[in-house]
């Protein structure tokens, strides 16, 4: 069992992650962390983690895809049996986890199983909202009480199989950040491979529903980052993700619904235009870097 987390500029809370870590029952035997901070000040509070450990200092920053892809490909290098993936703004939200992800896997014959991903602050409402049909679900207690197939939180506490990473592959690297989990996604239901999420236990995340503009009563939500970095991934790697197979029926409603939270509720043609184009240079794998400095 190796658990891969990726960091960049968290010390505080990748220490924290790396304590819940550390204290699970079911025993992690190896942990390996990639730091995509030049500082290297997170070498430190790895050495100071009770479990053998690989620190894996990038010089360049390879994002949480790149990142994921490196502690993946050497936790296989070095035997693991099962992969255990975290980031380092969130936790385990007790010991048990990483025993109940073992349990479900084992007794059901899954090859990658989440736990449900909670608000840190408020861990009875989700990290982030999961549509169901066309509702929205915001809270655990509407999940119910059992496993939820075909639906995962890859990154975030999410437990994989080996002989699972060699037919869906790791992340892609181009993505950089924003649409790597969707594409990881992507490869596992394309792929047959039995995968879900347990409510049995949970992963603590910052809240991520701030992101989600509500249309139509709720009906529809588009997604609206803050920041020009977080928007320009994120809608270069949607455009991107789209032209995939098993992706492709649902881009007529991306246009459609981006454009009607830009233009009808946001009032902004301008910044419809700038999702068209960044959807358009994903679509293209035109995979260029937001320029240094700003992502």
């Amino acid at each position: 069992m190796v658990a891969v987390v990726v960091t960049r500029d968290r010390h505080e809370s990748l220490a924290h992650s790396l304590k819940a870590i550390a204290a699970q029952s079911h025993p992690v035997n190896h942990l390996i962390v990639v730091d995509n901070d030049p500082t290297e000040l997170a070498r430190d509070v790895v050495g100071d983690c009770q479990l053998p450990h690989t620190y894996l200092h990038s010089r360049r920053n390879l994002g949480g895809a790149g990142g994921f892809a490196l502690g993946m490909l050497h936790a296989l290098a070095l035997g693991a049996g099962w992969v255990w993936l975290a980031d380092d703004d969130g936790c385990p939200a007790d010991e048990d986890v990483l025993a109940v992800l073992r349990q479900e896997a084992d007794s059901r014959g899954l090859d990658a199983v989440s736990p449900a991903v909670v608000d840190i602050d408020h861990p009875d409402t989700l990290a982030f909202p999961l549509r169901r049909g066309l509702t929205w679900k915001r809270s655990l207690a509407e999940l119910g009480d059992g496993f939820l197939p075909g639906i995962a939180s890859l990154f975030n506490g999410a437990l994989f199989r080996a002989t699972t990473l060699e037919v869906v592959g790791v992340p892609d690297l181009r993505l950089f950040l924003r649409g790597d989990e969707v594409e990881i996604h992507r490869r596992l239901v394309r792929s047959g491979l039995a995968f879900g999420t347990t409510t049995r236990t949970a992963y603590l995340h910052p809240n991520g529903t701030a992101e989600f503009r509500p249309m139509l009563g709720g009906r529809l939500h588009a997604q609206d980052p803050a920041g020009a970095a977080k928007r320009y991934y994120t809608y270069r790697n949607r455009g991107y993700l789209l032209s995939q197979p098993g992706m492709r029926k649902i881009g007529a409603l991306e246009i459609v619904r981006f454009g009607l939270y830009f233009v009808a509720c946001k009032r902004s043609p301008r910044e419809f235009l700038q999702w068209l184009r960044l959807a358009r240079q994903g679509r293209r794998e035109r995979f260029h870097r937001y320029p240094e400095g700003s992502a």
